[in-house]
């Protein structure tokens, strides 16, 4: 059996279903899919919560909401606009007939046979008939359904005026926040960005804006990840068909050694036949999943780059610069799912390995003559984008939590970390505790340790580790509503400090071994160490803590040194990838990854937090609104919110929001 060959060369399609649009409707973030498609999901969403005010962008996972919220969800599909631009690039033969959206809102249906250039409104031959006898709009420029379906020029014409606010509808976008890194109308401008440092009146700074808003790249590092994603497809494919000859491969090596070892091996041969064969449907089976995401997202940046490709071409001047900024976004989003899902693809080999008690023929069983054995080799896909996924944030400071715990004691929050549902877990140094805080950071309870923990990390969902200080353990916790209860412990060759999840039932930790030395290893949530490495560190002193890290695909450690001002990078396998130590860098502590992979290191002696990208150069250094002795850090993968402890204000946490 083989897998069918897929095609990825039809043109727009669906993210989806993987067809051409059948009336294709666009959400705010500018991707875009089938009407029935979108409604399915929204009813999907719709049937997990009792009351849905939004749902997820089934691409990049940005929320979108309809422009009249207390319309049932049935009909929020209609709500959104069609996209006309990719409608317009479909072959004639998949056209979708146009519906009158006069009638449509009375409750009845009839064929569109013209549209309104200045109304933005699809009319059938009656509405239009009423249209032109109106005195308000028997000006109105009338296009024919015929020549909107057609010719994408005459599509870029609907909006000549510029592309209408996602926020309220009907207006124009008038600004754009640079700050935000958004556009705006009037109205977002006067309610929201009125106070903002730089935002920009498009009317009369436009031409000066599209020459540095170049699409030609964009375009160019589209293409490049669609090709990425192809090459990615195919290695799969190639890897699901070579499954089968290897199977066979393997009968017929059997086949050979039956001759000396008869009975032994026939059972040998069914066994492989089976266990073969279903490893081959299992991989078929997986590899068609990921092929499937794939291609939904190959095709979701095809459309993404067609879409601009066309507004470049025969859009004004603002449609190709809100365009380019609205598809530079996207870029991002692209290049951070390619480079954390689809880097690398595996290739599963089978082979038999066979028993040394092959050779004798006495009391031989299956199990005596061998096993089947899989192997995976890992196909790195070199993504050259100009863009690699990375964003710098601006750190805006929002509050200081005051926490009313141990009072009239000493307290020293060494670690803290967001756990799922949004509530947060510390480490409490001096007291030896755990505590949990809700989502808007009140004390729920807290569980007492055997040692002073020194980090903490998040498993799973319900499991978390602590590293005990001078203990050489790690306390394995479980998290069941407001309730921590204790599992097991891990006993270390050497004393642990900094913890990370590093996926898989795995984590790393690191602390000192002695002798000018300090080391980092990967273990499993059962003490079993998988590897060891160890790095250079001076003498060891109190209290002075070397935290870990580990990026989001899981292929890179972070580690600080304290004593040598530095932040060193690792590879899985030890291998030292780049060394971080400026002059403004003193004491580093705590180290968090956003989900775009830049770094964040805080240096407890130099009052600052630096903000790296996933290679190692400087982002920026926040030295102003940074708590004296900065200590632990922890960042919310999805709502872009950081956590701060430190050591002068020992009872408190600094909330910074990354915009």
């Amino acid at each position: 059996m083989a897998t069918a060959k897929i095609k990825t060369d039809d043109g727009p399609c669906c993210p989806i279903c993987l067809e051409q649009f059948n009336m294709p409707r666009q959400l705010p973030c500018a991707h875009t899919f089938c009407e029935k498609c979108l409604q399915s999901h929204i009813t999907t969403e719709a049937a997990k919560h009792k009351k849905l005010s939004y749902f997820k962008c089934p691409v990049c996972r940005n929320s979108a909401s309809p422009a009249i919220k207390d319309r049932p969800t049935s009909e929020w599909t209609t709500l959104f606009p069609v996209n006309t631009v990719l409608k317009s690039m479909l072959p004639a033969k998949s056209k979708v007939d146009r519906l009158c959206d006069a009638c449509y809102t009375e409750g009845t249906t009839a064929q569109a046979e013209g549209f309104c250039v200045v109304c933005k409104e699809s009319m059938c031959g009656d509405c239009l008939k009423v249209h032109r006898k109106q005195k308000i709009s028997k000006d109105h420029t009338i296009l024919s359904v015929e020549e909107l379906n057609c010719n994408p020029e005459n599509v870029m014409k609907l909006a000549e005026e510029g592309f209408t606010c996602s926020e309220h509808h009907g207006e124009d976008i008038r600004y754009y926040c640079t700050n935000h890194s958004v556009p705006c109308c009037c109205t977002c401008f006067f309610d929201t960005h009125k106070s903002c440092s730089k935002v920009i009146d498009l009317k009369k700074d436009l031409a000066a804006l599209l020459c540095d808003s170049s699409s030609e790249q964009i375009i160019a590092d589209m293409k490049k990840i669609e090709l990425h994603l192809k090459r990615f497809l195919e290695i799969n494919e190639a890897c699901v068909n070579s499954l089968e000859p290897q199977v066979e491969r393997l009968t017929n090596q059997i086949r050979e050694v039956r001759q000396k070892i008869n009975s032994a091996l026939d059972e040998l041969e069914t066994l492989v036949k089976i266990e073969g064969n279903q490893i081959y449907k299992e991989e078929v089976l997986r590899k068609q999943d990921e092929n499937h995401q794939c291609l939904s997202l190959m095709h979701s940046v095809r459309n993404s780059h067609y879409l601009l490709e066309t507004v470049n071409k025969y859009g004004s001047n603002l449609q190709k610069f809100l365009m380019a900024k609205t598809m530079r976004s996207q870029l991002h989003f692209y290049c951070t799912l390619v480079g954390k899902k689809y880097e690398k693809t595996n290739t599963l080999t089978v082979t038999v390995q066979f028993s040394p008690m092959i050779q004798s023929i006495l009391s031989i069983s299956v199990s005596d003559l061998g096993k089947v054995v899989t192997t995976t080799r890992s196909n790195t896909l070199p993504l050259t984008c100009s863009q690699r996924p990375t964003k710098d944030h601006q750190i805006e400071k929002v509050d200081v939590i005051d926490l009313k715990v141990h009072s009239g004691m000493t307290s020293l929050f060494s670690g803290v970390m967001f756990l799922p549902g949004d509530r947060v877990m510390l480490a409490e140094y001096y007291n030896k505790q755990c505590i949990l805080l809700s989502s808007s950071y009140q004390f729920i309870t807290s569980h007492t340790l055997t040692g002073s923990p020194s980090n903490i990390c998040v498993l799973d969902d319900q499991e978390v580790a602590v590293s005990l200080y001078n203990r050489n353990k790690i306390q394995i916790l479980t998290v069941l509503g407001d309730i921590i209860r204790p599992v097991r412990m891990i006993t270390t060759k050497y004393n642990c400090n900094g913890i990370a999840a590093a996926g898989k039932g795995e984590m790393v930790v690191n602390g000192y071994y002695g002798k000018h030395k300090s080391q980092w290893s990967l273990i499993n949530t059962r003490g079993d160490v998988k590897c060891t490495h160890q790095y250079d560190s001076p003498d060891y002193y109190w209290l002075n803590f070397n935290y870990i890290a580990v990026n989001n695909m899981k292929t890179r450690v972070y580690v600080s040194v304290c004593n040598m001002n530095s932040l060193l990078c690792f590879d899985m396998d030890g291998k030292t990838l780049f060394t971080y130590h400026p002059d403004n860098l003193r004491g580093p502590m705590g180290i968090a990854v956003d989900r775009y992979d830049n770094i964040y290191i805080l240096g407890k002696d130099s009052n600052n937090l630096h903000q790296l990208s996933s290679d190692g150069s400087v982002q920026q250094v926040v030295n102003t609104g940074v708590p004296i002795g900065p200590r632990a850090i922890c960042i919310h993968q999805s709502k872009d919110i950081l956590i701060i402890t430190n050591t002068s204000e020992k009872k408190k946490l600094h909330i910074y929001q990354l915009k």
